[in-house]
């Protein structure tokens, strides 16, 4: 099955790409159907927002549409960055590295540098019906970035092994992901929407 990807960002592309691969469907993204959207992300949850994504495409596009939200969840931060994630630090921070350098200088001299990594993942189909699922992943921030792989706040993402996300491989991260994890539950839900028929 064809799903499309409400999203242009090319790092969750090429992962969820690959994950949805591996259970047989096959993902491409929105400007590869030909479509040029970026809904306004307005929701106050991961799944609000990834309703808001999915639904836009879904209206323009007869296949069924797929999006994630997902961010970094810290402790000491309250929650932040959270739904946030992408646009942390507002225009001061105009790419993922001032991103990253903005959430350590947030966190100097914090001793509790837990944090966990949350994705939803949102698919509505052309008659208007919807599936969600979430999934997380734990971990703490590390004190400098670490790693080469992954993207947005992969680098000071430490995982329990004491790796970051980001010197961890694509493979590993497929595995373990917050996104993998919530793509495994969505297609648990999937394959129970499609019994159904």
């Amino acid at each position: 099955m064809k799903f499309i990807l409400a999203s242009n960002n090319k790092g969750k592309l090429k992962e969820m790409k690959a994950i949805f691969e591996a259970m047989g469907h096959e993902l491409i993204s929105q400007s590869e159907a030909g479509l040029s959207l970026e809904a306004e992300e307005t929701g106050e949850s991961f799944e609000e927002n990834a309703l808001i994504k999915a639904r836009a495409a879904a209206k323009a596009l007869p296949f069924p549409a797929v999006s994630d939200d997902s961010g970094l969840v810290v402790d000491a931060l309250s929650g932040l960055p959270g739904v946030h994630s992408a646009r942390y630090g507002g225009e001061a921070c105009k790419n993922d590295g001032e991103r990253v350098a903005f959430l350590l200088k947030n966190m100097q001299g914090e001793k509790n540098r837990s944090a966990r990594f949350v994705s939803c993942i949102a698919c509505v189909f052309p008659n208007g019906d919807e599936i969600t699922s979430e999934g997380s992943c734990e971990g703490s921030i590390s004190f400098a970035p670490r790693g080469e792989n992954g993207f947005g706040y992969d680098p000071v993402f430490l995982l329990p092994s004491g790796k970051t996300m980001a010197e961890i491989t694509d493979s590993e991260k497929n595995r373990i992901s917050h996104r993998a994890v919530a793509l495994r539950n969505f297609e648990t839900k999937l394959r129970e929407y499609y019994a159904d028929k």
